[in-house]
């Protein structure tokens, strides 16, 4: 029988047939697909003219049916794991680091490459096909091509075990994250808002137990540590929150992460880079680890001496309930949830009904509607599980992206949330369109009531549809610069900018209706709005902490003992004592699953940097959902993808490059001494 990964997917706008295809499927699939993919380099190196459409924009579709298979593969992997997905992963990492690692290696394919690139005045190329010819001629370059002999073989081998590490990092963290629930009593429920109880009710029967669990799942431990009042209890979920990836055993990650940091080092030197940092920086927005450096101190002072105040209020609030000082880690979302409800009035079991996942889905439609005019219709076609939904696309009759939405916890998937294509924009093969993927983990509601987010929830799910904008809105010819295909520091602004129209009056008086069909009342739409940098130091402490120990993990020698590393880090900048990183070093995973974001989680603040300027653009064009500004975002930005330095597409939008200082007022933190 045909295997369907392979055979023509006659389904509706092209998605994979998951009712049809079984785990067994996908590994002859990709053997396959590599194979295919194999025959199309060779192809290229066989011609006897050297030319951009037989070299550049061949090895674009040279990968075609690779990618279809591992676009479908992907989605379930990271977001329906299994033990036979999972060694599927374990298999794929290496073999797949071994085919790129080939193409990169290949003399005779970099021979046409640096012909065309060192002709490239001649060429009579337009800008994209310029920019194209630049970006594979520095990937390449970056990747080792010019390397010979057994410096070449010994990148291969490190860009292999490299692929591996990552993958059991990864696995391990879902490990911790999947086994490691507490179950509590019953009366303990009494003392909890209906939403905490609802959630840990649900998890109990995640987890097929009687009663109430606390699990690993954000949605679920956060309001946990936030409202319980048992401080015992407290203390044993968020050491176990915190302690992912350091339990020992099988699933330890703090060995992994030092052979990762070792190899990354070494990678670097091969291609002749003092370390891992200065040749991760090269190509992104920030481009010296110096800058980088600069941006995060400057934000960390401000963010630790407002968190070091509010510190010494919690504290208090500590020892007036009898408890010894000093404040722990444990103990700071409990008393800043009390401290929050006293300064601002403001509860958030209050809230969280007006915030039900349906409505916030439809307020970032509608906003992506008033902005750019999509429009988004349900439909029906193939799911890798019962809780996605479908929609179309649309604007003005014409079809723009299949959207994806994956929004509860559950076991199988990895924690976090995140954008991705299983099928990305572009020209090239005819006038491809994408299927965007957005996942999310919010708690899975009790039959028959409403799922509600938090606040933050919220912001993810704007965030998350940021990044799907970015992939839908897509408007150039070749895949590789499509959608989020820029600089990393780069890709997270158009994310982080969408958020702030959840934060709009008009937004939220519109969509935030609670199960009884009742707006939220002014009042309290005021106390959001007025609560909304609420305990940003804290926010920004946790946060840049975890950029800090990662900008230096890879500068200089790799630490032999980087729990040691982290430690000494932390003591340098003076890191407050009842506040711990958000992403200690054994559940790094956007540092240590991948290169992603090695070298990179400042990313996120270097695109605020951007997001909260760029949001005062429309302010000052006089209103959330000016037109023209929507219109400049699009065309300069949103449509873009990578066909353009990310600084020259932010100043063609916005005129200029942004400074600090609209970030610090965003966070409150500008007038902190």
């Amino acid at each position: 029988m045909t295997n369907p990964l392979l055979a023509n997917w006659d389904t509706p706008f092209g998605l994979p047939p998951f009712e049809n295809i079984s785990d067994d499927d996908f590994a002859p699939a990709v053997d396959a697909a590599l194979v295919d993919a194999q025959a199309n380099i060779d192809a290229i190196t066989q011609q006897e003219e050297v030319t951009f459409a037989g070299t550049i924009e061949a090895m674009e579709r040279a990968t075609e049916k690779l990618d279809r298979v591992l676009g479908a593969f992907y989605a379930v992997a990271g977001a329906d794991s299994n033990p036979a997905r999972e060694a599927l992963m374990r298999d794929f990492s290496p073999k797949l680091s071994a085919f790129w690692s080939d193409i990169t290696a290949n003399a005779a394919l970099f021979e046409r490459i640096d012909q065309l690139w060192q002709q490239k005045d001649e060429l009579d190329l337009n800008d994209e096909q310029q920019r194209l010819l630049y970006l594979t001629h520095r990937s390449f370059v970056r990747s080792g091509a010019q390397l010979k002999g057994p410096d070449a073989d010994r990148l291969k081998e490190v860009k292999g075990r490299l692929s591996v590490l990552g993958t059991e990092f990864t696995q391990n963290l879902l490990a911790d994250e999947r086994d490691w629930y507490h179950e509590v009593d019953e009366n303990l429920l009494t003392d909890l808002p209906e939403f905490v109880a609802d959630a840990l009710r649900a998890a109990g029967q995640e987890k097929e137990k009687e009663g109430p669990v606390v699990t690993l799942s954000r949605s679920v431990i956060v309001p946990f540590l936030q409202f319980c009042p048992d401080r015992s209890l407290r203390k044993i979920a968020y050491e176990a929150w915190t302690s992912r990836g350091a339990n020992g055993g099988k699933t330890d990650n703090r060995a992994i992460a030092a052979e990762i940091l070792a190899l990354r080092y070494e990678r670097a030197n091969l291609l002749g880079y003092d370390d891992f940092a200065h040749y991760k920086l090269e190509t992104e927005m920030a481009g010296t680890p110096e800058a980088v450096r600069d941006l995060l101190m400057n934000v960390w002072q401000p963010a630790r001496a407002k968190a070091v105040s509010a510190a010494a209020t919690l504290e208090e609030m500590l020892k007036a309930d009898g408890h010894a000082a000093p404040l722990e880690a444990w103990d700071w979302h409990y008393y800043s949830e009390k401290r929050r409800q006293a300064e601002h009035d403001l509860d958030e079991g209050q809230v969280k009904p007006y915030f039900q996942l349906d409505n916030m889905i439809e307020a970032a439609f509608d906003c992506a509607n008033r902005l750019f005019g999509l429009e988004f219709k349900p439909v029906d076609g193939p799911k890798y599980h019962p809780d996605v939904r479908l929609f179309e696309v649309s604007r003005n009759g014409e079809h723009i992206a299949l959207f994806v939405g994956d929004y509860f916890a559950r076991g199988s998937k990895r924690s976090g949330a995140w954008c991705s294509a299983m099928r990305s924009q572009q020209k090239l093969a005819g006038d491809i369109r994408p299927i965007v993927v957005n996942v999310c983990n919010f708690a899975k509601p009790v039959a028959g009531k409403p799922a509600l987010l938090s606040y933050d929830d919220a912001r993810t799910l704007f965030h998350e549809f940021g990044h799907a904008l970015h992939q839908m809105l897509s408007d150039v010819t070749y895949e590789s610069m499509s959608g989020t295909s820029v600089a990393r520091d780069f890709v997270e602004l158009p994310s982080q900018l969408f958020e702030h129209w959840l934060e709009v009056p008009e937004v939220l008086s519109k969509f935030a209706i609670n199960p009884a069909g009742e707006a939220m009342p002014q009042e309290l739409l005021n106390k959001v709005l007025g609560a909304a940098t609420y305990d940003m130091g804290y926010q920004t402490v946790e946060y840049v902490a975890s950029a800090i120990v990662d900008l230096e993990f890879p500068l200089g020698t790799p630490p032999a003992d980087p729990m040691q590393k982290q430690a000494e880090v932390l003591e340098d900048i003076g890191m407050p004592h009842a506040i711990r990183m958000r992403h200690a070093t054994p559940h790094f995973a956007h540092v240590f699953a991948g290169d992603g974001y090695s070298c990179g989680y400042y990313s996120y603040m270097w695109s605020e940097v951007m997001d909260a300027d760029a949001f005062e653009a429309f302010e000052e064009a006089g209103g959330a959902f000016d037109p023209e500004t929507a219109k400049s975002l699009e065309d300069n930005i949103l449509s873009m993808g990578g066909t353009v330095e990310a600084a020259e597409l932010y100043t063609r939008f916005r005129g200029r490059l942004p400074g600090v200082e609209a970030l610090l007022k965003g966070r409150d933190l500008l007038d902190v001494a």
